[in-house]
C-alpha cells in the first residue's frame, strides 16, 4: 500500500488532492442545506449587521465549552444537541444567525429552525471563518 501525504483516495476509486476533496465534500453540503430553507450569511456580511445595529439574535450552537473558549461578542449559547428541547425560547419576530466551529452543526440547525418557521441564516465557515476575516479586517486598517 503506497500512502501519498495530501491526496485522498475517492469512493469512485480516483485519487485527487486532499484539499480538492475537502472543499467537494463541503461545497456538496452547503447545497445541500441551502435547499433546506435557509440563506447563508459571510463573516463580512455578519460583521456589517452588527455595525449597523440591525436588531437579530447571534446563536452558538457549540459546546459549552467550545463557547467558553472563544465565542463571538454578543452571541446566545444553545448546544445544537439541546436546540429541540429549547426552541421555544427563541423569538420567532426575529432573525436568527447561527454559528458554530465550521458551520456544519450551525447549518443542521438552521434547516431545522427553518423547517420550524424561523427566519433563520447559517454563518459561513463558522467562528473559524469569522475569526480570521476580523484578523483580515484588522490587518487592512494596521
Amino acid at each position: 500500500m503506497t500512502v501519498v501525504i495530501g491526496m485522498v483516495k475517492k469512493p469512485d476509486g480516483i485519487i485527487v488532492r486532499a484539499s480538492d476533496f475537502i472543499n467537494d465534500y463541503y461545497k456538496e453540503v452547503a447545497m445541500f442545506f441551502q435547499s433546506q430553507g435557509f440563506d447563508n450569511i459571510t463573516p463580512d456580511g455578519l460583521r456589517e449587521k452588527m455595525e449597523k445595529g440591525d436588531d437579530f439574535i447571534l446563536l452558538d450552537v457549540r459546546s459549552p465549552g467550545e463557547y467558553a473558549a472563544d465565542a463571538i461578542e454578543g452571541s446566545r449559547l444553545l448546544p445544537v444537541q439541546e436546540l429541540s428541547l429549547r426552541v421555544r425560547e427563541l423569538p420567532r419576530d426575529k432573525e436568527i444567525i447561527v454559528y458554530c466551529r465550521v458551520g456544519n452543526r450551525s447549518a443542521f440547525a438552521a434547516s431545522y429552525l427553518s423547517r420550524l418557521g424561523y427566519t433563520v441564516k447559517n454563518l459561513e465557515g463558522g467562528i473559524l471563518a469569522w475569526n480570521m476575516a476580523q484578523e483580515n479586517a484588522f490587518a487592512a486598517v494596521s
